[in-house]
């Protein structure tokens, strides 16, 4: 049985670290709401930008673009994971790692086994997931020193135009984006977007002007350039999402642990009354039994 001073000490310990998951949970809190206001002005822009594809796309002038063609045959995907590079997250890295996986089985069974698979792992967390199945000769783990779940925008803008290039070049035929979405505090989904080539009815999805457009100096020019402006959107907003998804993960997790701290807490706590009430019984019955015998 424990001692009152070991008990004592123990909830000392156990009171020292809900304050730290506390702290650390307030922390995460504000760095969620940060993230989450980034999410909110990158929205507007890649809705804009749709707005003018789908114009372009709508009106009957010839557009066209390397990163909306399809290749002949689909031999080399590249899939781009977007993790963290802190842990204290509960289980969110290992739900993303859980759906890559699943991905995996599905473009095998679509393409077929032999089909060839560049990983990209963003974040030391999902790097050393992935450094699991590096065994697989059909799977390369390409490590991007440059980028990380923390990256600024030049970096982003940087990753996004090298898959842009190794797609034109032929490198690729499918690019794949693999994050979690952020919808809440309380809900992240995990998101697998297919990247490039870019699907021209989810550029025509956006809202046409309803007036006739004159195009300067002419539509296929701003569609080419649109087109790269879309894509680098959508990966800032990948980027966002999961900035804003990793650190509600790491609140909930650190809710989920003050919790427990807390529990934890009030049974020590009752355990600790209970054992000093009976030291305090026992010198009371050795008092009066003494008293007695006098």
């Amino acid at each position: 049985m424990a001692t009152l001073r070991e008990l004592k000490g123990r909830i000392g310990s156990v009171a020292s670290s809900e304050k730290i998951t506390g702290a650390m949970k307030m922390i995460s809190s504000a760095k969620m709401h940060k993230a989450e206001g980034v999410l909110r002005r990158l929205l507007p822009f890649r809705q804009c930008v749709q707005t003018i594809l789908a114009s372009l796309l709508s009106s009957e002038a010839p557009v066209s673009s390397p990163l909306t063609e399809k290749h002949a045959s689909v031999t080399r995907v590249a899939i781009a994971v977007l993790g963290s590079d802190d842990g204290l997250c509960g289980a969110y890295n290992v739900n993303i790692f859980k759906g890559v996986l699943e991905e995996l089985a599905k473009l095998r069974s679509t393409y077929g086994s032999d089909i060839q698979i560049d990983i990209i792992p963003v974040g030391k967390k999902m790097a050393k997931a992935f450094a699991r199945i590096g065994e697989d000769p059909a799977i390369t783990l390409l490590h991007d020193s440059e980028v990380n779940s923390k990256s600024d925008g030049d970096t982003v803008k940087a990753f996004a135009q090298n898959l842009q290039e190794e797609y034109i070049a032929g490198k690729y035929d499918l690019v794949r984006l693999v994050y979690m979405h952020y919808h809440s505090a309380g809900r992240q989904r995990l998101t697998i977007d297919n990247y490039l080539p870019v699907s021209t009815d989810t550029l025509g999805a956006g809202e046409a002007q309803g007036r006739p457009c004159l195009f300067e100096p002419d539509a296929a020019s701003i569609f080419a350039v649109a087109v790269p402006m879309y894509l680098l959107s959508r990966m800032q907003e990948a980027f966002a999402d999961n900035r804003a998804s990793e650190q509600a993960a790491r609140v909930m997790a650190m809710q989920s642990a003050n919790d427990n701290a807390q529990k934890l807490l009030e049974q020590l706590q009752l355990e600790y009354n209970k054992l000093r009430q009976a030291g305090i019984t026992t010198e009371l019955l050795d008092i009066v039994g003494g008293q007695a015998r006098d």
